[in-house]
């Protein structure tokens, strides 16, 4: 999954407490897209917890990690967010992962799932 760079990306950096970091999406025209080589949105250098995910009614979407034991994590496949089976999880296309969803970090045309960092440091 595309999104395991970034998220080792985000492990390694972080923000303060609360912190718009802006959107997780493959689309590309996205000005605020994480992914985007031309973000303005920039780490800051540590991070205790992952990043969490949000959609645009403010429902949690999971952890940006790459650790496949935590709980919520979005690399987790047996967890609610990371499973290929969960309504709630972006690794279903069927889901939240859908290609079609307006919030789906999938959809090239879309706004994807908003970034915050809830970590103190």
């Amino acid at each position: 999954m595309k999104y395991i760079l970034i998220a080792v990306m985000f492990l390694s950096f972080g923000a303060s407490a609360d912190e718009y970091l802006g959107q997780l999406t493959d689309n590309p025209y996205a000005a605020n897209s994480i992914t985007s080589p031309t973000s303005t949105y920039q780490a800051k250098p540590y991070s205790a917890t992952p990043p969490k995910l949000y959609n645009s009614q403010g429902e949690y979407r999971g952890e940006l990690s790459t650790d496949q034991y935590r709980a919520d994590s979005i690399s987790n496949p047996y967890g609610r967010y990371g499973s290929k089976y969960s309504a709630d999880s972006i690794n279903n296309p069927y889901g939240a992962g859908s290609e079609y969803g307006a919030d789906s970090p999938n959809n090239p045309y879309g706004e994807g799932l908003s970034v915050y960092s809830d970590d103190g440091y």
